[in-house]
């Protein structure tokens, strides 16, 4: 009894451990190229090689480009910018 009895308690903590890795949510990551949150806008240049590439930047106005390195740039506030995108060339 005393072997069934510790079984099932293993058992029983092997399942609670397995139930909360399958709830825990991974991080998500920045998605490539234009993206905005709430109140910001970014441009994310996703490369592993270290690349420095220019964007157009649309805005509520004359729209400008902007050489952006690997990773996230913040680019403004979302209610002045509304797009950006890569230009074709790096800088």
């Amino acid at each position: 009894m005393h072997i069934r009895r510790l079984a099932t308690a293993l058992l029983s903590a092997g399942l609670m451990l397995a139930g909360g890795l399958v709830t825990a949510s991974p991080a998500t990551a920045d998605p490539c190229g234009y993206f905005a949150t709430g109140s910001d806008s970014f441009y994310n240049h996703c490369t592993n090689d270290g690349s420095r590439v220019i964007i157009e930047v649309e805005v509520f106005g004359p729209n400008y480009e902007k050489c952006v390195g690997p990773g996230k740039t913040w680019l403004g506030t979302r209610s002045k910018v509304s797009n950006a995108s890569y230009a074709g060339r790096t800088c």
